[in-house]
C-alpha cells in the first residue's frame, strides 16, 4: 500500500491496519524543498554484499602491515539476513 498527501491520523490507521495483515507500507510527501518517506516492511529478508578482507600474510606479524587488513574490492560475499 502507498499513501501521499494523507493525514497523520489517516497514515497511522492504515500502517496499523497493513501491518497487521503483514501488507508491505509506504508513505511520502514532499512540501517544496522537503520531503519525508516511511517504509512499515515488517519482518522481510534481503541480501548484504560484504567485501571480503584478507588476511595478512604469516611471515608478518608486527608493524603497519599486519595491523591493516586488505578489502579486496573485486571479491564480495552475499549474506542473506
Amino acid at each position: 500500500v502507498c499513501l501521499t498527501c494523507c493525514s497523520r491520523e489517516s497514515m497511522v490507521r492504515i500502517n496499523q491496519i497493513c501491518h497487521q495483515q503483514g501488507i508491505k507500507f509506504f508513505s511520502g510527501d514532499v512540501f517544496g524543498f522537503h520531503g519525508y518517506m516511511f517504509a512499515d516492511l515488517g519482518e522481510h529478508e534481503f541480501v548484504e554484499e560484504k567485501p571480503k578482507v584478507a588476511k595478512g600474510s604469516p611471515g608478518v606479524q608486527d608493524g603497519p602491515e599486519a595491523k591493516r587488513a586488505r578489502v579486496e574490492p573485486a571479491e564480495t560475499t552475499v549474506v542473506k539476513k
